[in-house]
């Protein structure tokens, strides 16, 4: 597989490029992140370098194999038949791997590739039509009245709120939530969040993630999932998300092992409580255990911003789920990709 050469159907910018030298020149004038990508991935490297997000923990430098993350490309263009001439918007940054892996589907499947800048509204200025992009949530709920113009949309980085796939229902591009990580080249699972045929009571019709072709999934004995992909990854990938597995090729996610709070003895996943919080907390939150003496740990709740009054008795909490104590942050710590640093915002508190 020649690495050094571009889909002949390639344009960036409305550009087409006789040459890779042409592209890095483009490239070099219009942005220095666009440029360190096309420099590395044009150079005699079979991979390139790509730092993780920090979500889950320290940041780190990873080795992807370009051969592995064009088969990746691959894998996204045949589920959502993006063939040559896609028309695809990059608004994502490209020094991370979700921004990485927009610029190759693009070169390899020879799509018609916009960039923009990175930004929190980036359909502002926008009013062309396009095929396909990729967004992470506060992008998505910023850009609710302008979704016409997107097609198809995957939204990654973040969970999507109850709140938010309210709002998306009925606008006439489909969004996927995405399922992946940086060690397994962005998503390997996609997962519908609307256009549904049934909705009542405003509940949202419950979907699942689906891999994408060549993937393979089982749990191991903490109900985890394990990726085995031998097109994107050598070995098997074994994660801390548990799973309930809906068949060989779909899965429902529960929470993260390392997150899993024992209060009193129940185990509480924090992830599925945040869901029906959702519903009756309009800016970021998130839930997290510290040490109780009687419990062993407590469940409280950190919102973001100014002291606001909570009612979760309509929220179809269990006693167990409820909250024991509520704290303000006025501005959460974040990773490099504008993710929620827990950790880092729960050090800011005092208990």
């Amino acid at each position: 597989m020649k690495l050094d050469r571009h889909h002949k159907k390639f344009q960036l910018n409305g550009n087409s490029f006789s040459s890779d030298q042409e592209l890095l020149s483009y490239a070099h004038d219009f942005s220095k992140e666009l440029y360190d990508f096309f420099e590395a991935w044009f150079s005699k490297d079979s991979f390139i370098l790509v730092n993780t997000s920090g979500s889950t923990g320290v940041p780190k430098e990873i080795m992807l194999q370009k051969e592995q993350m064009i088969h990746s490309a691959f894998a996204t263009g045949t589920y959502f038949d993006l063939e040559e001439n896609t028309t695809a918007l990059l608004c994502l940054s490209a020094n991370f791997i979700a921004g990485k892996m927009m610029l190759v589907r693009a070169l390899h499947l020879g799509w018609k590739l916009d960039v923009v800048l990175p930004d929190a509204s980036p359909l502002k200025n926008i009013q062309k039509e396009y095929d396909f992009s990729a967004m992470v949530p506060l992008q998505l709920e910023n850009s609710i009245h302008s979704l016409h113009l997107i097609k198809t949309l995957i939204v990654g980085g973040g969970v999507v709120s109850i709140n938010l796939q309210q709002k998306i229902q009925h606008t006439s591009c489909t969004v996927f939530a995405t399922y992946g990580m940086t060690e397994t080249i962005t998503h390997v699972a996609v997962k519908k969040l609307n256009k549904f045929k049934s909705i009542s009571s405003g509940e949202i019709e419950t979907s699942y993630y689906e891999v994408l072709p060549d993937i393979e999934i089982y749990k191991d004995q903490r109900d985890c999932l394990v990726i085995r992909a031998p097109k994107i990854s050598n070995n098997s990938v074994f994660t801390n998300d548990i799973v309930r597995l809906i068949s060989d090729n779909q899965f429902e996610w529960l929470g993260r092992f390392d997150t899993v709070i024992n209060s009193g003895g129940v185990k509480l996943h924090p992830e599925r409580i945040e869901e029906k919080l959702s519903k009756g907390i309009t800016t970021r939150f998130f839930l997290a255990g510290i040490p109780d003496s009687i419990l062993g740990e407590q469940l409280i709740l950190v919102v973001e911003g100014a002291f606001q009054a909570i009612d979760t008795t309509q929220l179809n909490l269990s006693k167990f789920e409820i909250p024991k104590q509520i704290y303000f942050v006025d501005e959460f710590a974040q990773t490099p990709t504008k993710k929620i640093a827990r950790k880092k915002t729960l050090a800011l508190l005092s208990f």
